[in-house]
Formats: C-alpha cells, sequence, structure tokens
C-alpha cells in the first residue's frame, strides 16, 4: 500500500474450527478473489471478497466516491485518534496497543481477550464490546477498505490452521456486517501458521501467534 494506511492489528486468542459458510449459505470456497484498492502491505495481497464481485470501482461507489490528496493523511490521521478514543480502556488496562508505523500505518494490537471457543467459529459475548468500538468508528469513517487476517498458532496440522485462520476472519467480518459495516468494503484471508509474532514454543508465545489482524485502506479515487 503505497498510499495512507492504518492498520488494526486485533490479537484474538481462538483454538478449533467448524465449518461455516457465509449468511447466504455460499461456500467460502466460491469466494471471488476481491481487488483492494492499494496493492496491500503484502499482507493482504490474495484477500477473499466477503462480498462478490468486488472492485475498485464497485468499492469506490459503494463508499461514495474516493479520498484524494491531502485529504487521504488527515482522513487516516483522524481515524487514529478517534480508534484511540474508543479503544481508550483497552490501552488503559493494558489489553490493547497503538502504534504509529513508518509510512502513516497505524497499529492496534488487542493483547488479551479469548475471541472463541474450542471447535468454534462463534465469537464470544465478552468480545463484543471490543469489536462493536471499532465498527463504530469504521463505520463513522466509511471511505476505507477492510481486510480482516486471521492467524494461528502450530498446535495441529498446516491445513487445519490454514482453514481455521480462514474461518475466523471471515467470523469477524460477519460480525462486522452486523454491525452496520458494509459487505463491500471486507474482504478476509487466512495465513495460518505461517506468520507468527513470538515462540511457538511457550504458551505465552502461542497465545500471541492467535489472532486477527484488520488492515484498513482509505479508498482513493482516480
Amino acid at each position: 500500500m503505497k498510499r495512507y494506511v492504518v492498520v488494526v492489528a486485533a490479537s484474538i486468542a481462538f483454538a478449533g474450527c467448524a465449518d461455516m459458510q457465509r449468511p447466504s449459505g455460499r461456500p467460502l470456497e466460491s469466494m471471488e478473489t476481491g481487488v483492494l484498492v492499494g496493492a496491500g502491505v503484502g499482507a493482504v495481497l490474495g484477500a477473499v471478497a466477503y462480498h462478490r464481485n468486488r472492485s475498485k470501482g464497485a468499492l469506490i461507489g459503494a463508499v461514495g466516491g474516493g479520498l484524494a490528496g491531502a485529504a487521504v493523511g488527515s482522513y487516516m490521521d483522524s481515524q487514529k485518534r478517534d480508534l484511540e478514543k474508543n479503544l481508550g480502556q483497552e490501552i488503559q488496562s493494558g489489553e490493547a496497543r497503538v502504534e504509529k508505523l513508518p509510512n502513516d500505518v497505524v497499529r492496534i494490537t488487542m493483547t488479551s481477550h479469548t475471541a472463541f471457543d474450542t471447535d468454534s467459529v462463534n465469537i464470544k459475548p465478552g468480545f463484543h464490546s471490543t469489536l462493536d468500538k471499532l465498527a463504530d468508528v469504521v463505520v463513522r469513517y466509511g471511505k476505507t477498505s477492510l481486510t480482516i487476517v486471521g492467524h494461528t498458532d502450530n498446535v495441529g496440522s498446516d491445513q487445519y490452521n490454514q482453514k481455521l485462520s480462514e474461518r475466523r476472519a471471515v467470523s469477524v467480518a460477519q460480525y462486522f456486517e452486523s454491525r452496520r459495516v458494509s459487505p463491500l468494503r471486507l474482504a478476509t484471508l487466512g495465513k495460518g501458521e505461517g506468520e507468527p509474532v513470538a515462540s511457538n514454543n511457550t504458551e505465552s508465545g502461542r497465545s500471541a501467534n492467535r489472532r486477527v489482524e484488520i488492515y484498513v485502506e482509505p479508498v482513493v479515487g482516480g
């Protein structure tokens, strides 16, 4: 993403999986590849469109026109401040970190919530309030697209963990849609166990690796 980007990295502890479909009943495997407005920061290349036939033009139309010029930076800076405000309780309690990275990237890491029960793709009620706070901001800042990327620890087979990460990412996307985030703005991607942020040799490390990252990108016109 050569353009301004906000990265919301929500580290959500989870284990186990179950089969899941979109609300339409269409299997995950039949979702079509989405065209992201930027190019991706690498991590989101190959994301699967949550809404069918999403293209740059369709996305720009869905958000009422893209951003341009200096408006991109100020828009994303304002969104970062509102994310910090909404997540203030989590930040103060040490459950979230907010970091500004190079190239106007902001990363928010949720550090200590258990989002899923074993063998379930249903988000636990205790995590709803945090996702509601995130949804509140991204609904208000509608000229953005969101790519939700699932990650796991290394417990279980590679194939199991890949499917797990995909299904958990879709579960979060479905939750955001239920909170009035347009499905045209949403895409998902599973990374399995391939991108750990800590050692899988300890439980604390494995917990850190079980996460979902949400990439919020400005929709730029032109």
